[in-house]
């Protein structure tokens, strides 16, 4: 059973280093429906690797408020719930909904939940931390972020301890706003 889980990881994988770009690598959502970021076409997105149990949950906090700022704009946080540090976000999909919810009034998309690192790795993620990244590297703990482009193309990278309202990432993504 392993090998096959291997296998299919691997082919996974295989198919986010072949996609044309991100938008491309298939997803679900947090119901479970198939979709891609190209549902998102055009939007400038800050993608984060999201958890229920970890000490920068509260993060959650600023990262809605960044979507509402910025949702008009064209731009939109999305959510990747992750077990993969800590176990910390060990809910089902509905339980994940309803912490986001009812705790942070999280309105921005949330996806299912992914492996970022390791041999289960989702495709979308070792498409933003593989080695034709422009930034590459394991990504160290919950809520890293990246920001993706109007065109789908990575432009930065942030790891945990950078809030979702610092200065910075709030000029990088006013910045990809304005780029054509």
């Amino acid at each position: 059973m392993k090998s096959l889980f291997a296998f299919v990881s691997s082919l996974l994988v295989s198919i986010a280093m072949h996609a044309a770009n991100i938008p491309e690598i298939p997803l679900k959502d947090i119901d479970g429906k198939a979709t891609s970021l190209k549902a998102y076409q055009g939007k400038v997105l800050l993608l984060v690797n999201v958890a229920s149990r970890c000490g920068y949950t509260p993060q959650y906090k600023g990262l809605e408020s960044v979507h509402q700022k910025f949702k008009g704009q064209g731009f939109s946080v999305i959510g990747f719930p992750c077990n993969d540090f800590g176990r910390q976000e060990p809910g089902t999909p509905a339980e994940i909904k309803e912490f986001c919810s009812s705790n942070y009034s999280v309105t921005f998309p949330l996806m299912e939940k992914i492996s970022v690192k390791g041999a289960d790795q989702h495709p979308l993620y070792a498409a933003l931390t593989g080695k034709d990244s422009p930034f590459p590297g394991d990504v160290k703990w919950n809520f890293g972020k990246f920001l993706v482009g109007k065109d789908g193309k990575v432009l930065k990278r942030w790891d945990s301890g950078t809030e979702p309202t610092s200065a910075e990432i709030t000029k990088a993504i006013e910045d990809a706003l304005a780029a054509k």
